[in-house]
Formats: C-alpha cells, structure tokens, sequence
C-alpha cells in the first residue's frame, strides 16, 4: 500500500513522521500526506473520510495549516452513525474556533443532535457547543440546553450545566432564562451534577443582579445544608481525597456562598455557623484541608461583619504562616495584607510570626512580609518592629537590602516619635545600607539635623563615629562631611553632650582626616567630593589653625581633570588666600532649612519657580528657623508658559552646597535675595548678579592660572571708580559678587520715562498699585513699586504677596516692608519688583500674583492675573 495514501492508517503516519531526523524530512512527509488527503477530500470519499480527518487532527496539534478540511467535519457531523459524529466534533472542536464563519453551517445540525433520541450523541453536541459557541449559537440554541438541564441522565444534566455557563457567559441576557432550572440543580444528590449546578449559579450571580437577589432568598439555606452534609457526610471511596469527602465540591460551596453572603447581612448570619464548624474541623495536616481553609478563610473575609469568624479566619492564616509549604506561606501573607483593613489588631497578634518571615529564603516571601509590616506598623509599635528590621538588614541578601532599606526609612521617617530616635535609626541605616539610601532620604535626614539644635552636637558626634566603621557606605559619607562641615566646632568641643551619651576627644586635625579620606577615597563621587571640598572651606574658617593644611588639600585639585572639581579648587583657594576679613562672615552656618517646604516640595506640591517674600521671615538671621507662612497653594502656569527659574532651587542638592536660590525668603548676609546664576556664587553661598549683568567677567576657567584668578576676583570685590561708574554701562550694572561686602555703585539720577500708575489688582479687602520705572540705560528691566491697601475694616496679618511669570521673563522680589497691613486704608505695604523682559518691544509683561494673609485669625487666600501692563515695559 501506498504509505501516503488516503487509506493509510492513523498509526502509520505518526510513525513515518517520527521517524524523521530533521524538520526537512518532517515536513515532506506532512506535505505529501495532505496531499493525499486532499485528493481524497475532491474524490469525496466517505469511506476513509473519518481516517483523512484524524490525520488532520495530528497534523493540526504539529503545527501545519489545516484549514482545507473544515468543511469535512461538517459532513461528518452530518453523518447518521455515533463514531462518525464523535470524530466529527472532535475535528470541530480541535480545527475551528468561534470566530470561523463556517460555524454558522453547522448550528442547525447541532440543534438535531441537541434533541437526538441517542443521549450519547445528545452528549457529543453539548460537549462541541460548550467548547466554541459563539454569541450567535448561545441565542439559537439557549433553549435546547435549558431543557437539557432537566434530562434523566446526570451526565446530560452535567454537560448541560457546563455549556449553560458557556451561553451566559456570551450572552448575559440569557442568565434569567436558567435562573429556575439552575436552583434545581442544586438539590442533585449526584456530586458531578451538583458541583455543575453551583458553578451555573456562581456565574449567574455575577451576570445578573436578579439572579443574585433570587438564590439569597431561595437558596441560601439549601446551600448551608448541602455544605453541612458533604463536611459530615462519612468515608465514601467514590468522592474520597486524604480522608476528605470531595473537597472539591467543598469549595465551590464556599465560593457560592461567599458571592451569596457578600452584602447581605441576612445571608452572612445564616451561613456563620457552618463556616465555622469548616474552619474548625477541617484538617491542615495535609494540602486537600488547607485549600479548603483557605477558601473559608476567604468567604468570611468577604461577607459582612462578625468579628468572632474573622479572629477565627486570621488566626488560621497565622497556622499558615508557619506551613512547610512556601505557596501555604505565601498566600497567607496575600489574605492577611487584605485582611489588615478589616481587622488589624487580629493581624497585629501574629506580628512575631510576620516577622520571621521577612527572613524567609524565598524572595517573593519575604517581600511579601515586608509589606505586610509595612501595613501593620503604628505609632505603638514602631520601635520594636524596627528595632527587628534593622537587625535583619545586618544579615540580608544584597538583592533584597534595596527593598528593605526603603520600608524601614519609610517607617521611620512617618512614625518617628521623637527626633533623637529618628536620627538613631537613620544613622543605623546608613551605617548598614546607605549605598541602598535613596537621595530624597538623606536630603531629609539634614533638614531634621538642620531644625534639631539640641541635637547637632549629638549627631555630629555619632556621625564622626559612624564614619570609623563605615567609610565605604557613599550616603553616610555625605552626611558626615556636611554635618562636620556645619557643626566641626561642637565636634571638637562637645558641645550638647546629652546624659546617655560618652564624651570623644576629637582635635581640629582628626576632623580635617575625616574630610580628606572622604575626598579621596576611591568610591567617592563628584557629589561627594563636591561637598567635601565645601566642608573644608567651612572648617577654614571655623579652624584657623588648619587653615593652611585645607588650602594645601584643596590647592591639590587645580589641576585635576574633572572641570568641577578644578573649578572649585581655584576658587576656593582664592577664598581661603586673599579674603581673610570676610572668610568667617561668608561661610557662616547655613540657615535653618524648612522642614514643611523640604516636605512639600518633596511631595510635589510646592513649584520651586515662584518667588515670593515675607517681611517677618526676610529678617530674621542665619540659622533661625522662619515661621511657617499662611498655607497656599501653588500659582498656576500663565497660559501654556512655565514661570522660568532662574536658578536651580529646585535642587535640594544646591541648598546643601550653599546655593540660596532666589525662590527662598531666607536673606544672604542681610540682603535681598538676587536672581541669576553663576557656578563660583552657587558654591560660596553669596548671592548671585542680575542675569542681564553680562559684563561680569568669567572668573576662572581652566585655562587660567590662580595669580590671574585672584586678581580678578580682587577687582570684583572693590568698587570701581565714581567716574567709572557714571561713564560705564556695563559697571553700572555690576553688582557687589560678594553680596553686601564693601559699598555698591551708586545709582544714576536718571529716572528715565515716566509711567502712569495701574491699579493692578482689587478686591473687596484688598487693592494693590504699581508704579513703573527704568532703569537708566537697560530698556529690558522694569522696577516696579507694589504698594498694598487695605480696604476691609480688620487688620490683615501674615501678609504675603507672590508672583510668576512665564519664561521670557525673569522675575525678583525685594522684601515687603512689613506683613502686618493696617484696616481701612490707614496704612499700606510696599514692595519691590524687578522685572527682566527678555522680549521686549515683542511681548507685554504678563503676570500671576497670589496674596495670602489672616483675617480674623483665618486664612484668606486671593488670585489673579495682570495682562494691562503697558505696552512698551
């Protein structure tokens, strides 16, 4: 016989394929067995038409097109003889899904079959129509199957079952058409037909609230029974699993009952005691009982409220936590994240457990746990819990310190019950983990510092200590060499020694070491370095005896080839050599950094791109820390332009360099804040000239020597000749680099053109006036001179006014000359602005302004915009 012919047996091709040793040999012979099949299928051969389609079948599972024989199962499905119609919708089944148009030729044969005499091909159908029914079958063919439901045979009754499911779940409008017939099957004494019916009646609750509302009312006493005498039910060797009377069926009832209970307090009350006798009685010595706990646990999670069930439910899953099994373990610890919610003092009792199980050598465990603690910690217990974490971040994987150390500086930072106990566990952290720390934690971390003066001594001392062991540790590294570069006094003289504390000799020099390893250990970045040198310059001026030995250390770096590490060594060496009697002066501490701006702006809620002022705050001295303003929110963008910054304030990285940006109502030195930037004033924290200064000469590059940079910045610091000053336009907008030391030149007499005033903005309690002028010579900068009247009849306290600008400006505020604004006009507030148009003679000034004060002890906050500006400002 032909081996590729259409009469060769199904045993015969898988042999001939599996004997080939390449996918070549495989494929010709699948290629000439389709062929064959193909001449058979045009000879329309009904002898070996049920062979030709088993072939395909295995060819189809091979992964070769099939398509052509399609219309074969149709013909076969058409056939009057059983094993014909058996190969028939299997081919159907196995070649065709729902989406193939020929499905709709061969719904009118189903629906003979449907109701055929024979219950075996009455099973056929039910079978393929459960398997690829469309939408368009389901609405055909519903009715057939509803009567199906009620069959004599339990088989029948079953697949009926199985493919109502399939027709719901196409169709949703069809589930009150099995509503009834389903509710019967819930009395079946046949198990297979019974798990059938309760997975019908699941479904229907889910597509149809009147389903839902039907089985509360009709069935939920019925499925208690039936739940009570399959777990009471004794030894049946037909159901029996690990001694357990077909937990399947267990816990599909749980699950219906769950659906049913959820909402319905009725419900829940009638199914309390079967839960519990479940969740008692079941065995967990083996994993048949522990899904069967498990999905107790999760139906009592989930219908109303009874608080005996749910302690019941959590302290299974604590059992759970302590099962061999890592899948037991892990979904125990997904229950009891949800189960926090509802009752969290039940969850809290098996805290030690959780615990353990951040220690657990499955990885998905462990973070899982470390959630978990994460939900359960509070203002009680967040010492022990840390204390615990800690101890483990000690001893934990590399790969899991990331996660760790983030959940514990997380939990420190929002439970913290005292700062002295925040400041301990952040330094454990750093000590342990800080290459992990991630920037906007140790950037809060110096906020703190910064605000607890009665701790600075304390902390620096720690940190000192700290650094011993852990110099390796990049963010511990940075922390120290700020904090010994602001508090290096209290260091060596032990300032704020507290009772618990043991006094350490440090001397001027072991202070300096400190910041030379930093600089120039092999691990260390620029980030790092780049404060260290800071720090060093600090210690100068507060160690005049180091003084030389910090010049020699920084003087190390002019030639060094990373451009900011150059750039700061020249100026800071021109600092430390030429300006001796301003040194102290300008590298005073830094001023105290709010912590509810940090915060904000960390949150996102504070733009780093509006200026604003106060006049209480404007004069209060370096490291006092400013009264919080009244709250506000962020201004909003002027159309689709962002307000420009004009310096990186956004940075908190600057403000731990120096960098006072132009949006902080701190003062420099006494000073008005100025805008602009500039890489060397960044650095020294002295203040910035206009942006339109553009004769200010470039101090140092890397080309110039420290004898020409010196000469320079000597030249900078004293003021020019008066008439230098009356002669030269780009000297009369030089601005003192050291912001205030030494006289500035003086102005011109020239007050320039003369603008009406604009009464900008009005409110029933508030109006404010501009006055425009320019300035002599610089058409592009307009001064303008706020003044703010009160028209309400009480005082308004807190004043502050606040503005933005879009990008083609540059915006400053002077501070307000006071915040206090006297009732009914018998008084006023002026404020200075300066304003910078980058576009001028293209584009009017545009502005946004915000006033926030208290009136009557509550705070009133007012917005508007100004577009009447004149045209030619």
């Amino acid at each position: 016989m032909n081996p590729f012919s259409s009469g060769t047996r199904l045993r015969d091709m898988i042999r001939a394929i599996r004997a080939c040793k390449t996918a070549a040999e495989e494929r010709a012979v699948v290629r000439k067995e389709c062929a064959a099949i193909r001449d058979s299928i045009n000879e329309n051969d009904p002898d070996y038409r049920h062979r030709n389609l088993a072939k395909l079948m295995f060819i189809h599972m091979l992964g070769y097109p099939t398509h052509f024989g399609q219309m074969e199962c149709l013909k076969l499905i058409a056939s009057a003889g059983f094993p014909e119609k058996r190969i028939g919708y299997l081919g159907l089944m196995l070649l065709l899904d729902e989406r193939q148009e020929v499905l709709m030729l061969v719904t009118n044969s189903l629906k003979q079959d449907l109701n055929h005499s024979n219950q075996y091909i009455v099973g056929l159908a039910l079978c393929a129509l459960g398997n690829i029914c469309s939408a368009e079958m389901a609405r055909d063919l519903a009715p057939e199957v509803e009567k199906l439901l009620h069959f004599r045979d339990p088989n029948i009754r079953k697949k009926a079952a199985l493919c109502s499911i399939r027709i719901i779940k196409k169709v949703p409008d069809l589930a009150e058409n099995f509503i009834n017939s389903a509710a019967a099957l819930l009395k079946e004494k046949h198990h297979g037909v019974l798990i059938t019916g309760v997975q019908l009646c699941t479904d229907l609750c889910k597509f149809s609230p009147e389903a839902l509302k039907y089985f509360r009312k009709k069935c939920t006493d019925g499925l208690v029974r039936t739940l009570k005498d399959v777990a009471n039910s004794p030894y049946s060797p037909e159901y029996d699993i690990a001694g357990i009377a077909d937990p399947f069926l267990h816990i599909r009832l749980l699950r219906l009952l769950r659906v049913v209970g959820e909402g319905d307090a009725d419900a829940s009350d009638a199914m309390n005691d079967i839960l519990a006798q479940v969740a008692t009685k079941t065995e967990s010595n083996k994993n048949v009982g522990n899904a069967i706990l498990y999905e107790c646990v999760e139906t009592i999670m989930s219908i109303e409220d009874n608080g005996g069930l749910r302690v019941l439910a959590i302290n299974i899953l604590g059992r759970f936590l302590s099962n061999r099994d890592n899948n037991i373990r892990y979904v125990a610890l997904n229950m009891l994240t949800r189960a926090v919610t509802v009752d969290a003092p039940a969850v809290q009792r098996h805290r030690a457990t959780i615990v353990e199980r951040v220690k657990d050598s499955d990885a998905s465990i462990r973070k899982r746990a470390l959630e978990l603690i994460y939900l359960l910690v509070n203002e009680n217990n967040v010492k022990p819990l840390t204390k615990e974490l800690i101890e483990y971040l000690e001893v934990s994987d590399q790969e899991f310190k990331g996660d760790l150390t983030a959940k514990i500086c997380s939990i420190v930072e929002k439970f913290a019950p005292e700062k002295i106990w925040y400041i301990d566990q952040m330094l454990k952290v750093l000590i342990e983990a800080g290459n992990y720390v991630k920037d906007e934690v140790w950037h809060a971390l110096i906020v703190v510092i910064s605000n607890a003066s009665d701790l600075q001594g304390y902390t620096v001392r720690a940190l000192y200590r700290a650094f011993q062991m852990s110099a390796e540790q990049e963010t511990l590294v940075r922390v120290a060499v700020w904090c010994i570069g602001e508090y290096g006094d209290m260091l060596i003289n032990n300032v704020g020694m507290l009772d618990t504390e043991d006094p350490i000799t440090v001397t001027e020099s072991d202070a300096v070491d400190v910041i030379e390893i930093a600089i120039g250990h092999h691990a260390s970045d620029l980030t790092t370095k780049a404060m260290a040198f800071v720090a060093l310059l600090k210690l100068s001026s507060r160690f005049p005896s180091c003084s030389e030995r910090v010049k020699d250390i920084i003087s190390q770096y002019k030639g060094s080839l990373v451009l900011e590490l150059q750039q700061r060594s020249l100026e800071f060496s021109s600092v430390i050599e030429k300006h001796q009697n301003i040194r102290s002066a300008l590298l005073e501490r830094m001023p105290v950094l709010d912590e509810a701006s940090f915060s904000g702006r960390r949150a996102g809620s504070l733009p780093a791109t509006v200026s604003a002022s106060s006049g209480a705050s404007l004069n209060l001295p370096n490291g006092v820390m400013k009264p919080s303003p009244a709250p506000l929110a962020d201004l909003l963008d002027l159309s689709d332009n962002t307000p420009a910054p004009s310096s990186s304030g956004g940075d908190f990285l600057h403000d731990l360099l120096g960098d006072l940006s132009p949006t902080s109502t701190q003062p420099v030195m006494g000073q008005a804040p100025r805008a602009g930037t500039d890489v060397l004033l960044d650095l020294l924290s002295i203040g910035t000239p206009p942006a339109n200064s553009s004769s200010t000469p470039d101090i140092l590059s890397s080309g110039q020597d420290n004898k020409t940079a010196s000469a320079t910045f000597d030249s900078l610091v004293s003021p020019p000749p008066l008439s230098t000053q009356a002669t030269s336009a780009g000297a009369a907008s030089m601005m003192d680099l050291l912001d205030g030391f030494g006289p500035g030149p003086s102005k011109s007499e020239d007050n320039g053109p003369v603008y009406p005033s604009l009464v900008a903005f009005e409110s029933s309690n508030l109006r404010i006036t501009f006055n425009f002028s320019k300035s002599p010579g610089n058409l592009q900068t307009t001064l303008i001179q706020a003044t703010f009247t009160n028209l309400s009849p009480n005082v308004l306290e807190d004043f502050i006014f606040q503005a933005a600008v879009p990008k083609f400006l540059q915006l400053h505020l002077d501070p307000a000359s006071s915040n206090t604004l006297p009732a009914s006009g018998n008084g006023s507030i002026t404020q200075s602005l300066r304003v910078t148009n980058s576009q001028h003679g293209k584009k009017s000034l545009v502005m946004r302004v915000r006033i926030g004060y208290k009136m009557d002890s509550k705070d009133v906050l007012e917005e508007g915009q100004i577009n009447n500006f004149p045209r030619d400002l």
